[in-house]
């Protein structure tokens, strides 16, 4: 009966994209809970990872409640589980609860809970972890300082991430493309195509090194050098482009301004392009104000992610910089007629160890109206200062006014007040957005910064833009 289990749980498991893969495993767990095996914890074990790797994490926790002793190695499955579907909170309070319940974590269990610390940039608990490791000598550990150099490159660190990588006994690839990567991130360019210079002849770059290398050329504005890894990727090391390397190449080409040289890439993908390349296709329409292709663009979109509010948003945006109003107003009758409403934006900032959220126009806080009285004054002296709001992006039917009211209580702007009140002065501060910065708010913490002189570092759904003395390190480029 076990070796039936077996195999069909891993019939199902190596074969999960198939739709009669996954009728296949959920068969086998009804077997499983008939006889019983759905409480052995091996069983249990490849069952989680079974629902897993076919994306249904909910039926993975089902098995994982069902059973009653667990090992470590049913709990690693667990926070793999989460970890691989995009659940990092998730992952991170079961590691709570399995350290609570007195099971000794495991290098693996170290690698997957750092992994989640860095996909929120939950800098304190990577902390936390990396003071655990070396507690317990899992810091001489090479995994475990490679999914450290990457905790800490996402997590707004990237000199402690640098002095970590220089420690490791042996660099491995994916320990190269955590530095690569995160140097990209922050828009340290040169930094990230010198260490991938010297990563060459030492470990063999594969199709996730020159994604970071094509990220760092994107965020650096290096088109020329764009261009020659690219080519290089496919003549040098027979790496075939994927949608992410032709999403790096089409974001650098029309930020450039080469829009039909970008659009004529897309033409030649080899597998369908998705909504990454067309939305990165769309921004730099926005950037130029090209209308035309802006329109083409929404088209493709609107066939992959029709309820994605974001890009109706930015064609509107390219209509209201050309004063076509009309086509304002039937993208805003479209969105109503489908019931697409807009993603809501949020950002948080921790303090002392808490995590504090904020909405746009957020007055839920305990501290909202000192937060509101900073940001009245900040205001005041920004304008004094030479700062206009931007009131394109606002998509209301408002006065200027209140629009310009709107834009200046974005969740980043709240988050921000609330560090400077809440934190000594010169302290600085890390905020992250779910969304794309805006355009107005990129102005406005420059002048935040240099008129405060802090250091105000925001990690949006793109990259890291890090505020000193009114210049952003993206030089105004993302």
């Amino acid at each position: 009966m076990i070796n039936l289990l077996w195999c069909g749980i891993w019939y199902a498991h190596f074969s999960c994209s198939a739709l009669s893969a996954i009728e296949v495993g959920k068969d086998i767990h009804e077997l499983a809970k008939r006889t019983k095996w759905d409480k052995d914890v091996f069983v249990g074990a490849a069952l989680i990872d079974m629902y897993a790797k076919c994306g249904c994490v909910g039926r993975s926790r089902e098995v994982f409640d069902n059973v009653a002793e667990r090992d470590v190695v049913i709990w690693n499955s667990m926070l793999a589980a989460y970890s691989q579907n995009g659940h990092p909170e998730d992952c991170l309070s079961l590691c709570g609860e399995m350290a609570g319940g007195g099971v000794r974590p495991t290098e693996a269990t170290l690698v997957t809970a750092i992994s989640a610390s860095a996909d929120v940039a939950a800098l304190r608990q990577g902390r936390e972890l990396h003071g655990y490791s070396w507690r317990q000598g899992f810091d001489s550990q090479d995994k475990v300082k490679t999914a450290l150099v990457d905790m800490y490159a996402k997590s707004g660190s990237v000199k402690i991430a640098r002095i970590l990588f220089e420690g490791l006994q042996e660099k491995r690839v994916v320990s190269w493309n955590a530095m690569i990567t995160g140097y990209a991130m922050h828009g340290h360019a040169n930094a990230a195509l010198g260490l991938f210079n010297e990563m060459v002849g030492k470990a063999q770059p594969d199709h996730i090194t020159f994604v970071g290398v094509l990220s760092a050329c994107n965020h650096g504005g290096m088109l020329s050098e764009g261009r020659m890894y690219f080519d290089s990727m496919v003549k040098d090391y027979g790496i075939e482009p994927t949608i992410q390397h032709t999403t790096c190449m089409v974001d650098l080409l029309g930020h450039s301004g080469r829009l039909d040289e970008a659009y004529g890439l897309i033409t030649q993908m080899k597998v369908m392009p998705d909504a990454g390349v067309w939305g990165a296709f769309l921004n730099s329409c926005k950037i130029h104000g090209y209308v035309e292709f802006a329109e083409l663009a929404l088209e493709r979109l609107i066939e992959l992610e029709p309820d994605d509010a974001g890009n109706y948003v930015i064609l509107s945006n390219i209509y209201a910089q050309a004063g076509r109003w009309e086509g304002v107003a039937k993208l805003r009758e479209l969105m109503n007629e489908r019931g697409v409403k807009k993603t809501t934006a949020y950002s948080w900032i921790e303090v002392k160890n808490k995590v504090h959220a904020f909405l746009s126009g957020d007055t839920s806080h305990p501290m909202s109206d000192e937060i509101y009285a900073e940001l009245q004054s900040l205001g005041a002296r920004m304008v004094q200062a030479g700062y206009v709001p931007n009131i394109t992006p606002v998509f209301h039917d408002v006065e200027d006014d209140e629009k310009s009211r709107m834009v200046c209580s974005h969740s980043e702007r709240l988050a921000i007040a609330f560090g400077l009140i809440s934190t000594p002065p010169g302290t600085k501060l890390l905020i992250t957005k779910n969304l794309r910065v805006c355009e107005d708010c990129h102005v406005a913490i420059k002048f935040i910064s240099k008129l405060t002189e802090r250091e105000i570092t925001i990690r949006d759904v793109n990259r890291y833009h890090h505020f000193k003395d009114g210049i952003c390190s993206c030089g105004d480029y993302w």
